[in-house]
């Protein structure tokens, strides 16, 4: 941020942010759409495509979301036939995610519209790894702030 423009939104970095996200949002939301998801839902099954059958506790932290917005997302993701929620043996208070034939083979458009979001960045791939550690700094930084 420009320190001679300190009222301009557009040097601040959250605004930057914001914009972006909006950005890739209308790229991601065709794209989903033809497969009945929204962007929360397709992230959380890159996360259980990646680890299957993790506790809702798990995949809420490794989401960074509370487990009280992952639940009703869950269970839309549930309704749709993706997902089955399976209450523990020892604890009924643990969740545990796992995919369905239908949640897996949804896999299959992952490199398809991974791919058309790297198209869309016009960046290369050097420069999307580090913009990615760039902003997982920026995130982790900003979690500690009290």
């Amino acid at each position: 941020m420009s320190s001679d423009t300190p009222n301009d939104p557009n040097a601040l970095i959250c605004f930057a942010l914001y914009t972006a996200n909006h950005a890739l949002h209308r790229i991601y939301v065709p794209l989903l759409a033809d497969l009945g998801l929204s962007y929360p839902q397709w992230m959380t099954l890159m996360f259980l495509w990646e680890h299957d059958g993790q506790t809702v506790g798990d995949l809420s932290a490794k989401m960074g979301m509370q487990t009280n917005t992952l639940t009703p997302l869950l269970k839309r993701l549930e309704t749709l036939g993706h997902v089955t929620r399976t209450r523990g043996t020892k604890d009924a208070r643990q969740v545990r995610i796992t995919l369905t034939k239908s949640g897996q083979d949804l896999q299959k458009h992952a490199s398809v519209i991974t791919t058309a979001m790297i198209e869309a960045t016009g960046f290369d791939a050097p420069m999307l790894d580090n913009l990615v550690k760039v902003l997982g700094t920026l995130r982790d930084q900003v979690a500690k702030t009290p």
